[in-house]
This record gives C-alpha cells, sequence and structure tokens, in this order.
C-alpha cells in the first residue's frame, strides 16, 4: 500500500485534537489523542515533547487569537486596555484551556515574545523593574477571571422569592445579561487608575 498523500500525524492535528478535548472535557490525555486520530499512541511522540510539549502547542494555538499589535500603542494604559481586550477574548473561545495553561510553566517561544514586549511596554513609561511583573500578573488574573465568567449562566443567581431579597433581584435585573462585559470593564478602569496612580507616585519620588 502506498504512503498516504496527507499525513495521518503532525503537530497541527495533534494540536487541534488536543484542543478538541479540552473544550468538550477540559483536558486531553495523549492515548485519547492517539485514538482519535487513528493511529498508536507511541506515534504521537514522535511528533511532540510529551504531554508537556502538547500543552505548549496547546498555549500556541490559543494566544493566536490575541493581538500582539496592540502593545505597540501609545500611551501605555491604551496599549495595555486594547492588549487586555484581546487577551480576553483569545481565552474566552476557549476557557477550558486556563486551568490547564495557567498551571504549567510558559516555554513557547512566541508566547514569551508577547511578554518581553509588555514587559518593555511598563518599563518605556516609567514603572519601576520590581513592580512589572505583578502589574502584568494583576492584569492577567482580571483579564482570565473575566474570560471564565462569560462561560457562567446568565442567571447565576436563582430567585425563587424575590421578596426574601428584593435588592438583589432588582440588582440583577438592571444588569442585564451584559453583566459580564460591565464587570469586566468597570475592572479593567479601575485597574488602570490605580496603575497610573502608581506610576505618578514613582514619577514624584
Amino acid at each position: 500500500m502506498g504512503r498516504p498523500r496527507t499525513p495521518l500525524l503532525d503537530r497541527e492535528r495533534i494540536t487541534t485534537t488536543a484542543l478538541e478535548l479540552v473544550d468538550a472535557q477540559g483536558e486531553f490525555s495523549v492515548p485519547q489523542i492517539a485514538r482519535r486520530l487513528g493511529v498508536q499512541t507511541g506515534s504521537v511522540y514522535h511528533h511532540v515533547d510529551g504531554r508537556d510539549g502538547i500543552v505548549e502547542l496547546l498555549r500556541e494555538r490559543v494566544t493566536e487569537g490575541i493581538d500582539v499589535t496592540a502593545l505597540d500603542l501609545r500611551p501605555w494604559d491604551t496599549a495595555l486596555a486594547t492588549w487586555a481586550r484581546s487577551y480576553r477574548a483569545a481565552f474566552a473561545a476557549h476557557p477550558r484551556t486556563i486551568p490547564l495553561l495557567m498551571t504549567s510553566p510558559v516555554r513557547a517561544s512566541h508566547v514569551l515574545e508577547q511578554y518581553e514586549r509588555a514587559v518593555t511596554l511598563l518599563l518605556d513609561a516609567g514603572f519601576p523593574l520590581p513592580d512589572v511583573m505583578p502589574t502584568l500578573v494583576a492584569l492577567e488574573n482580571l483579564v482570565l477571571g473575566s474570560a471564565l465568567d462569560l462561560t457562567a449562566p446568565v442567571a447565576m443567581w436563582e430567585i425563587e422569592d424575590a421578596s426574601a431579597t428584593p435588592h438583589l433581584a432588582e440588582a440583577l435585573d438592571a444588569a442585564g445579561d451584559e453583566r459580564a462585559d460591565s464587570a469586566f470593564d468597570l475592572a479593567l478602569e479601575g485597574f488602570l487608575a490605580h496603575a497610573r496612580r502608581r506610576l505618578e507616585a514613582y514619577a514624584q519620588v
């Protein structure tokens, strides 16, 4: 039998299959990937550096949706806000990857390059070096928490008797279906306002 024109296995197919599994069940295993692709488990390892390698492929795939050019915008707070919104959208498309990726060290070169650009942005803006990574991690916490919030049911609070919690019922009605987006806007605005105040304080020292 001749060799198939289209390879049965490559890194692209492995990544796509792993992402499908994570989107569906929040996890993946190498044997599951092999079964879906109709190959032996050992064959998968010929293309990737084990499970950790697949996790990094997933990180690369998901973060492809982030607009890195946002970090070229000025002033710094416009760049950071635009990047954060793009970051949130990329992970909101695959929210079940968040626990998997956030508990694994970042190794993918293009993702590290993105962090390098974000660090450079803050340093150029005047943030002192010890505060740069805490600032970025705080922003990531906000972004990823909000991305998960987008997957929550619209009715997160089930009120059977509005008379027992009248103010809560009114507040939920007032928030409407855009609750998650409004909460993100509020949190991002607060984060940036605090970061601006800190930057101003550094400049006065």
